[in-house]
């Protein structure tokens, strides 16, 4: 029996929801070899055209930036996003693709907003992440200059993060300083651990959820989100119709 087959065996199975009502998946790493995600061309084309047959028609791509580890620029995304669109174009594939990025909370991050050389999406929307390990000392700090500075805060799937797991009030805390969250999809899936699953599960239940998103490194993750789209929690999350995702896509009157 495959890990797929393990994972989903003992669950009810209920029809594929469709993702064409989202439109857009705005969390991914396809742009080739600059972070952990896609390591060349061929595979972030394939990639693409397996999310677009999934029924994306827009995705916006956020490579890791992270002072430590990823240290991507503006430029040097937006230079990657310009070779996978020259490439698409191509092959004849129709889909929208475009590159922000998603921002390790550190003090690297505080000098970009300081800066403001941010890569947004949607107008003002900026994509971050924090550490798996502590909430950031800062974190709070982080929100409000963000805010001030002009930009819409969302943070990348806050289930992941343990030590929130038992603090049940922050995530509603966030979400009234207009914080909007963003959830794994395949959080729902139980892959990354059932505490995680159960705090996505959550997040639902309580309308905490603004966008989901594919968080794409490798076709393995495309694997378990097909398997995903047959889940309860999925299922519910769609039909309640508040999910913004569909908002993303550009203007393109």
């Amino acid at each position: 029996m495959s890990f797929i087959s393990k994972l989903f065996g003992k669950k009810k199975v209920l029809p594929e929801v469709s993702f064409e009502s989202l439109k857009a998946d705005m969390h991914s790493h396809l742009i080739p070899g600059i972070d952990d995600g896609s390591p060349n061309m061929a595979t972030s084309i394939a990639l693409i055209k397996r999310l677009n047959d999934l029924g994306y028609e827009h995705i916006i791509t956020t490579p890791h930036v992270m002072s430590d580890y990823y240290r991507n620029s503006s430029s040097t995304i937006l230079r990657g996003r310009d070779g996978v669109r020259e490439e698409l174009y191509k092959k004849g594939i129709d889909i929208g693709f475009d590159a922000a990025a998603e921002y390790f909370l550190d003090e690297h991050f505080q000098q970009l907003i300081e800066k403001k050389d941010i890569l947004t999406f949607a107008g003002n929307k900026i994509l971050f992440e924090l550490s798996f390990i502590a909430e950031p000392p800062m974190f709070k700090q982080v929100l409000f200059d963000l805010q001030m500075a002009g930009y819409q805060p969302i943070l990348a799937h806050p289930e992941r993060y343990t030590y929130w797991h038992k603090n049940t009030d922050m995530l509603n805390e966030l979400a009234d300083r207009d914080i909007e969250l963003q959830l794994n999809i395949n959080s729902l899936s139980g892959i990354y651990s059932p505490q995680i699953q159960k705090t996505g599960e959550r997040m639902i239940e309580e309308g905490l959820v603004s966008y989901i998103g594919s968080d794409c490194h490798h076709m393995g993750h495309l694997d378990v989100l097909q398997q995903t789209k047959t889940t309860e929690s999925l299922h519910k999350l769609i039909a309640k119709g508040t999910l913004k995702n569909h908002q993303l896509l550009p203007n393109r009157s």
